[in-house]
């Protein structure tokens, strides 16, 4: 019999990610009007986002900054003594800590620490769940929130940067109990991404080599959709207002998801994703491999992966 591969089931789900931007009123205005988020609150430096049917307060910290990127990526245990014990993992490990802060408007108290290449994480436990009013009312008591258009349905999943996947891998593992799904393996040796998940989901988190110089730096942040028609229309939605569609719409060969990438206005890369109904539920899943050669065929239908998607990400690489 084979092992089981989910070492951990400690942390819940990737609960958010706080993105700054320096052009704070036209990526608030994207965020809501364009790509369909809602704005649960906002304070001096910060608007609290979420997808309609995303439970939580706030799954898209929008934080005032004069750069761009991520600032923290937010993750939530699956109890009060998972996250204890997932505490005492991190600092029993060679990982970097920061340590406990007292949350924000969304969630409360979380413990921070840092991958080898600058990316903050934390997990919380204690959390605001979103109380619908209003016009935000759903029909159906079992969604959370009115909905409109082709807005996302929740948070998905980001994709990070690193000058080396296999010690991004062992963070993962180490700190959150994370599982591999699906891995690229280079010619030269090196893993050229990985994409994990710490509960059945296909992944939440993917991380992919670094190939601009830049420090910790972001891909991109994906919402999900409920169909792939939703993602169609919001290509009209996003060439209606003169947003830069990067590529797609397509499908991924890599967790088969369908796809289309848009710059907000600050520069930050954005996804909205359909990845359909597949999940990983055997707890003794082998993780798929993409060599090389797999990865040089492009995309699932033949579309060639363009030069920006490898090396723009945020922030911009000062040279």
């Amino acid at each position: 019999m084979s092992n089981p591969t989910n070492p951990s089931f400690d942390i819940a789900h990737l609960g958010h990610v706080e993105m700054l931007t320096d052009k704070f009123e036209e990526s608030l205005d994207f965020f809501t009007r364009v790509y369909g988020l809602k704005l649960s609150a906002q304070d001096a430096t910060s608007a609290y986002l979420r997808a309609w049917d995303d439970y939580e307060f706030c799954t898209l910290k929008l934080t005032k900054s004069d750069t761009t990127g991520v600032a923290h990526i937010g993750y939530r245990a699956a109890s009060p003594e998972a996250l204890e014990r997932r505490v005492k993992a991190i600092e029993e490990s060679d990982f970097k800590v920061i340590g406990w802060n007292d949350g924000d408007l969304s969630h409360g108290r979380a413990f921070r620490f840092e991958d080898p290449f600058g990316h903050v994480f934390e997990i919380y436990y204690d959390t605001k769940w979103f109380e619908a009013e209003n016009d935000d009312v759903a029909a159906l008591k079992n969604t959370a929130s009115a909905f409109t258009g082709a807005a996302p349905r929740r948070i998905d999943h980001l994709n990070l940067l690193s000058s080396d996947v296999t010690e991004f891998k062992r963070f993962m593992e180490t700190c959150l109990g994370s599982r591999v799904t699906e891995y690229i393996q280079l010619d030269n040796g090196r893993l050229g991404g990985c994409w994990f998940t710490v509960n059945n989901k296909t992944y939440d988190l993917a991380c992919t080599e670094e190939h601009g110089g830049g420090h910790a730096r972001l891909h991109h942040v994906t919402y999900a959709t409920d169909q792939r028609e939703d993602v169609l229309r919001a290509a009209d939605i996003f060439l209606q207002n003169g947003v830069h569609i990067e590529t797609g719409p397509h499908k991924h060969a890599v967790q088969g998801t369908f796809f289309l990438y848009v710059w907000e206005p600050a520069g930050n890369r954005v996804e909205l994703a359909n990845g359909g109904a597949r999940l990983i539920l055997a707890p003794d899943w082998k993780p798929v491999c993409w060599t090389q050669t797999d990865r040089m065929k492009g995309q699932a239908w033949g579309l060639k992966t363009i030069e920006s998607f490898h090396t723009h990400g945020t922030p911009p690489v000062k040279n």
